[in-house]
């Protein structure tokens, strides 16, 4: 009964540390009115490398003075065109301007700006805007939603016209351009946002000189500020491809000397372009549109360096890295991709030759020498994608041929954890490679995980601050491999513990790694702990072999079921600018918002299927693992029923990727990256296994079983791994010396099966055997 019983209890457990886990956040300040005035300042393309104090002086100085940040510009398009940006400025949410839009640099689109009056504007276009983002785009976007949230807004230049139009297209307060002095003008509303011009080109000199312009008219603008106000100066857009970071300044009473950072970056020095306008309304006290706004109230963190040049170093460099890694990230998932299929196709007459035949006729064995290469060639393909990850500890972005250095440094690092899995001890044995390639890839991840995700952001196989999709925690690649890691991790170590012990193993181990998904403070993301819950959950039920079962299938269900009700339901009493994503999911169900979410979701896993290389990494690791490794000749069917832990771990990683990739609208990415580690280890493992196929166990003392002529053969206890006692009285056949010898891995030709790798002790009787037997036939 307890043993029954324990492995429900260890579930639960494991739910209910998930939830905690999942439910802890950080405490945070409720936004507090700072000022009585705020001036947004824009300018279009400026980035931090533009910025020194000989160029614009006052930029410099107002830095050094305010708090300070990368500024993701994120919008409904992409590129964010200047007109998109300003447009989002002012919604608060990812907005877009209507009209064609081909692939290159961003047209040039005519703002019309009538004044009838001479005091206010009109924009006639507005109408079909605000039509355009609310019935084309999927963000529910209402431009002007800023200047809807005060009495009275002004503005200057075109661009600031476009962001503090109202929705029926009136701003409040019009200049054209900066009058000689703008106090009066900047005084009579609560709110002004000011067009600076842009900054575009690659041209240095160019450069410079438009920068320093925007810079002199910053000075004008300073100069005129109302008393109490607080000034905020963002690149509000880029001017072309490729996409970059830009500038954010704010300058206030209590915005001195920080980083600047928000709710939806959680990361100290980044904020996002629909952050400003929840900024501005939380610095004057104002009520928020929540159901509008996407964006949340900026807030200053301390931990800036005193000098201002050493503090810019994090910025800039943040920029040239997410622009290095985009140019980066795609050839090398191209070469991921081709190395995947190349050793596919080089694994499948290795698989039908690696069965040994017992008998005087059959087929030349491939010479070891081939084999032991192929092997190698398979852990350093499975451990490439953590090779990437821990590359970013140098920064090879900042070299001159950043792609060169960065495959320099992959390069060494996968030579490096293939050289220490092939010298790890037990590499001999069938798992052993196995679990060497599966603890190094958890370790890296968590470890990353565990110390801030540094390695992750801009990184090629983490995210890009430029997508404005996250910012902190385990991204989409990061997570199929740890999802793989841990579970394959998992198995590994239930298959050496008795039968009865597995499920509490793999329940022990996934829950830790639920955790460390889940928790806010680590990996933060709860889709993907609940995923990953799902596939502990399966792996649990079949760890100690059979059939998923009914009963089996409904305990994994309840688990998952369990922490996502009792996530969902602590979520959902937070505060609304606390929630996750799930608590945002049913609080928009709830108000009638939700099918935008989910047409959000169904479009972002439509496009990413289609464009993705982990799409191509998914597809063609099912089709190995399904028409070859699955085939009678494949040997997965067979390590299957010897390791019915590996069985439940692959199955278990199986389910979480899928229901992680879909739910989180990455379609095959999260499989695709788990793929990338479990489909070469799942093959190097049948190859070990298929060459074991027909060896013979051996008498203890070389003549009659047990020492007794007639006696029972003597079954292996778990301290016989490496050396096979006999199972029958005849000789073995020979097996060449540098042939790995797991105990009971290598199941005898008859169809009889083990439970190796330390799995339960033998006392076989005939009865016994024959049930074993049935069990591995129909595993």
């Amino acid at each position: 009964m307890l043993r029954r019983v324990t492995p429900i209890l260890l579930t639960l457990l494991v739910v209910v540390l998930g939830v905690a886990a999942l439910a802890a956040r950080p405490t945070g300040e409720a936004p507090r009115r700072t000022a009585d005035f705020v001036v947004l300042a824009g300018v279009a393309g400026l980035r931090w490398d533009d910025v020194d104090p000989q160029t614009t002086p006052t930029l410099w100085r107002m830095a050094q003075e305010g708090s300070i940040g990368s500024l993701s510009v994120r919008s409904a398009h992409r590129p964010t065109c200047p007109v998109d940006g300003w447009l989002t400025l002012g919604a608060g949410n990812f907005a877009a301007w209507n009209g064609g839009r081909g692939t290159g640099a961003c047209p040039s689109v005519g703002v019309t700006v009538e004044q009838p009056d001479g005091i206010g504007a009109n924009l006639p276009d507005q109408g079909a805007v605000v039509r355009y983002n609310q019935q084309r785009l999927s963000w529910g976007a209402v431009p002007g939603a800023l200047s809807e949230s005060v009495r009275c807004s002004v503005a200057v230049g075109p661009g600031a016209a476009v962001a503090a139009a109202r929705p029926f297209g009136r701003v409040d307060r019009y200049a054209a351009e900066l009058p000689d002095d703008p106090a009066p003008l900047l005084g009579s509303c609560v709110l002004s946002i000011v067009d600076l011009g842009a900054v575009s080109g690659e041209d240095p000199a160019a450069r410079a000189e438009q920068a320093r312009r925007a810079d002199a008219d910053l000075a004008r603008v300073l100069a005129a500020r109302p008393p109490s106000s607080l000034v905020l100066v963002a690149g509000v857009s880029d001017t072309g491809l490729p996409s970059r970071l830009h500038v954010a300044v704010a300058d206030g009473p209590g915005w001195e000397r920080g980083w600047l950072t928000s709710p939806t970056t959680g990361r100290e020095g980044y904020l996002q372009l629909v952050d400003l306008a929840p900024t501005a309304l939380a610095a004057l006290g104002r009520p928020m549109p929540e159901r509008l706004f996407l964006g949340r109230p900026a807030v200053t963190v301390g931990g800036r360096p005193a000098d201002l040049s050493t503090a810019l170093t994090a910025p800039a460099d943040a920029d040239r890295e997410s622009a290095a890694q985009r140019r980066v990230a795609g050839w090398f998932f191209a070469l991921l991709v081709g190395a995947q299929v190349l050793l596919a196709l080089a694994v499948l007459p290795l698989l039908r030759r690696a069965r040994r035949h017992a008998g005087p006729v059959g087929p030349k064995p491939v010479p070891r020498r081939v084999v032991a290469t192929v092997e190698l060639l398979l852990v350093a393909v499975a451990l490439a994608v953590p090779a990437a990850l821990l590359a970013d500890v140098v920064p090879w972005w900042r070299g001159e041929h950043a792609g060169w250095w960065f495959a320099t440094v992959t390069a060494l690092l996968v030579v490096g954890g293939t050289v220490a899995v092939r010298f790890v001890p037990g590499h001999a044995s069938t798992l052993g490679p196995l679990g060497a390639v599966a603890g190094l890839a958890t370790l890296v991840v968590a470890t990353d995980v565990l110390t801030g995700a540094r390695l992750q952001l801009n990184g090629v196989i983490g995210y890009s601050a430029l997508q404005g999709g996250r910012f902190v925690g385990l991204g989409t690649v990061g997570l199929g491999v740890f999802i793989a890691g841990s579970l394959l991790c998992a198995g590994w170590l239930a298959q050496r513990v008795r039968r009865q012990w597995r499920p509490m193993v793999m329940v022990a181990v996934g829950g830790l790694a639920v955790v460390v998904v889940g928790s806010p403070y680590l990996g933060a993301d709860s889709i993907g702990a609940i995923a990953l819950t799902a596939g502990v959950s399966v792996a649990a039920a079949i760890s100690t072999g059979g059939w998923l079962t009914v009963s089996r299938l409904v305990w994994a269900t309840m688990a998952g079921l369990a922490l996502t009700i009792g996530y969902a339901v602590i979520d959902l009493r937070r505060p609304a600018t606390e929630r996750g994503s799930l608590g945002r999911f049913l609080a928009a169900v709830g108000d009638g918002t939700g099918g935008l979410t989910v047409h959000r979701s169904s479009s972002s896993n439509f496009e990413t299927l289609v464009n993705s290389s982990l799409t191509v990494l998914a597809v063609v690791g099912a089709l190995l693992v399904w028409f070859a490794l699955l085939q009678p000749w494949g040997g997965l069917m067979r390590l299957f029923g010897i390791y019915p832990a590996m069985r439940a771990a692959m199955a278990g990683t199986a389910v979480a990727a899928v229901i992680g990739g879909v739910l989180s609208g990455s379609a095959l990415d999260v499989a695709g990256a788990a793929g990338a580690l479990v489909v070469p280890m799942a093959a190097l493992a049948a190859l070990r296994v298929l060459d074991h196929s027909t060896d013979r166990t051996q008498p203890a003392d070389g003549g009659p079983a047990n020492g007794r002529p007639g006696g029972p053969p003597r079954t292996p206890d778990r301290g016989d791994l490496d050396a096979v006692p006999a199972r029958g009285g005849g000789p073995a056949p020979a097996r060449p010396a540098d042939a790995p010898a797991d105990a009971l891995a290598d199941a005898p030709a008859d169809g009889s099966a083990g439970d190796a790798g330390g799995g339960d002790p033998a006392r076989r009787t005939p009865g016994r055997d024959a049930r074993a037997s049935t069990e591995v036939a129909t595993a």
